[in-house]
């Protein structure tokens, strides 16, 4: 099955285009404001321009996902919280009660949730998609989280769903209780970093417990050291909701939709996706930067600009939805703000 795992991964060509560039720079220079006076949003610009090859970008039907899955591996006490709480958190999500779901009100963006593998049986309604792999993910201290049959299909089916889903932007949101594990795991195994410096307090870790997770991820690390690529370490690491995200931002980058990146679990997804295909990263955008210890060197390894830094720590794509506004400015201003020229402004002397 690794083989054919292999070929579910879609070759990605560069965005790269010399001219578009230039042309988005120069109408970006000459709108009526000093050089650089816009500061990151001017870069922001220029990006959005690049992946969606226009000098006015629109941004067309945001489609914000959440993946949710359990975690084997939290029956060995690497969360605060009991596994119950995705279930729990999924049905808040539909209720409209979650952070997430607040702003995705607010800012009218298309709300999915996707049961990639909760234990939990939900009934089916509006907003919900099950596509449950199975109830959880195995204990990676064990065995593998995944077997590569189960991680090919939960990639199969992250990208099936990205197609079914219209417009040009996906905005990424995953709950599971002890998915944090499994992003440090990630984050370890392809970047080499060693996994004191990847572990975070998760949902709020005390000292004592942060120890204790961070003993339990070396161990599997050392279990699966042969788990070397990234879709074997995808497979053994888990989980299915990272899995699923995977086959989305793959599928998102090949449609050359923009990929709004919320935090370190969704990060782990893209840091999967792009060590597969390094192309990946020229349709991201990276959200903020999150109070998980391993985020700031997940994004250092991705070579990304964060758009906030807020102090979040919550997931859900609360982190997207929250910089979703700042892409709307950037497109709105390249479409309408003024050049020197038409509107009468004199440009510097010299």
């Amino acid at each position: 099955m690794t083989t054919s795992l292999a070929t579910m991964i879609p070759a990605i060509d560069s965005l790269r285009d010399d001219a578009l560039t230039q042309a988005l720079q120069r109408r970006i220079d000459n709108k009526t404001k000093p050089l650089g006076a816009l500061g990151r949003l001017e870069r922001l610009m220029l990006r959005l321009g690049q992946i969606l090859g226009s000098e006015t970008p629109l941004l067309r039907d945001p489609q914000l996902m959440v993946f949710a899955g359990d975690h084997g591996l939290a029956a060995r006490g690497v969360s605060a919280y009991p596994s119950d709480v995705t279930w729990q958190m999924v049905e808040n999500f539909l209720a409209g009660g979650a952070a997430v779901s607040v702003l995705a009100r607010q800012h009218a963006l298309a709300l999915t949730v996707v049961d990639a593998g909760v234990a939990h049986e939900f009934a089916p309604r509006e907003g919900l998609v099950i596509a449950k792999i199975a109830p959880g993910t195995a204990d990676a201290s064990q065995g593998p989280a995944m077997s590569m049959d189960q991680c090919a299909t939960a990639v199969a089916a992250g990208k099936n769903l990205l197609r079914q889903r219209p417009g040009n932007v996906l905005l990424l949101g995953e709950m599971g209780i002890g998915n944090t594990s499994a992003a440090a795991l990630l984050l370890a195994r392809l970047t080499d970093t060693p996994i004191a410096q990847c572990v975070g307090r998760g949902t709020g870790l005390s000292d004592a417990q942060l120890a204790r997770k961070t003993e339990i991820l070396r161990q599997v690390l050392q279990r699966h050291g042969e788990a070397a690529t990234p879709l074997s370490a995808l497979a053994a690491f888990g989980g299915f909701e990272i899995a699923m995200m995977v086959g989305a931002v793959l599928q998102a980058a090949l449609e050359r939709r923009v990929i709004l990146v919320d935090g370190f679990i969704t990060g782990s997804a893209v840091l999967v996706a792009a060590t597969l295909q390094p192309t990946v990263l020229e349709r991201c955008i990276f959200a903020h930067a999150s109070e998980e210890a391993g985020h700031r060197r997940m994004l250092e390894a991705l070579q990304a600009e964060p758009l906030l830094d807020l102090g979040l720590r919550l997931g859900e794509g609360s982190g997207a939805a929250l910089a979703w506004p700042l892409l709307e400015s950037a497109c709105a201003i390249l479409a309408e703000m003024a050049s020197f020229d038409a509107a009468g402004v004199s440009q510097r002397a010299d």
